[in-house]
């Protein structure tokens, strides 16, 4: 059984995936725009995650019995200067979403929500993941500089990157 008060504090973490997946899905159309293919790609697969995790949210919750709540979406920024500043931002964003997921995490271990731990304990060590691929980006890009060459070569391994979907997970939309 959840709390109330721990319902609440889903819902609005599920909220924030959804900002995430719209950042992301916003950054994907710079990097199109800025001739950055590869990135661009890269993104919308990271959209295609963030929906993924707004979703086990939205389930975790309707499985709870509870009736979800979707709040409006700020807007999202979409304009950057270079590729190195949308992995800048994305970095500094995912860090907070492990700041978040942590205190939801702290918050299941306070109520002794024993289901809301286990549910959580994927998006701790997901956020492992996501912090050390970006910082492996924001590395490789500034060993390249501007160099265009360099950041065509890091673009082009981003462009590598596929969308695999979490076993058991409902895929939002598919790549075309």
């Amino acid at each position: 059984m959840i709390s109330p008060k721990m319902a609440d504090s889903l819902n609005k973490h599920m909220n924030l995936e959804l900002f995430s997946a719209h950042l992301y899905l916003s950054m994907s159309s710079c990097a199109n725009e800025l001739g950055l293919k590869g990135a661009a790609t890269w993104f919308l697969v990271q959209y295609q995650e963030e929906m993924i995790h707004f979703m086990k949210f939205y389930r975790y919750l309707v499985d709870q019995g509870i009736n979800v709540t979707i709040t409006a979406s700020k807007a999202v920024p979409n304009r950057y200067k270079t590729l190195l500043e949308m992995f800048e931002k994305t970095l500094v964003h995912e860090q907070l979403i492990t700041s978040c997921i942590n205190e939801l995490t702290e918050q299941a271990v306070k109520e002794k929500d024993h289901a809301s731990q286990i549910f959580l304990q994927w998006f701790v060590t997901e956020q492992i993941e996501e912090e050390n691929n970006d910082r492996d980006i924001i590395a490789k890009l500034k060993l390249v500089g501007s160099n265009g060459h360099g950041v065509l070569m890091v673009d082009n391994e981003l462009g590598q990157r596929v969308f695999v979907a979490v076993p058991g997970a409902t895929v939002p939309i598919q790549v075309m």
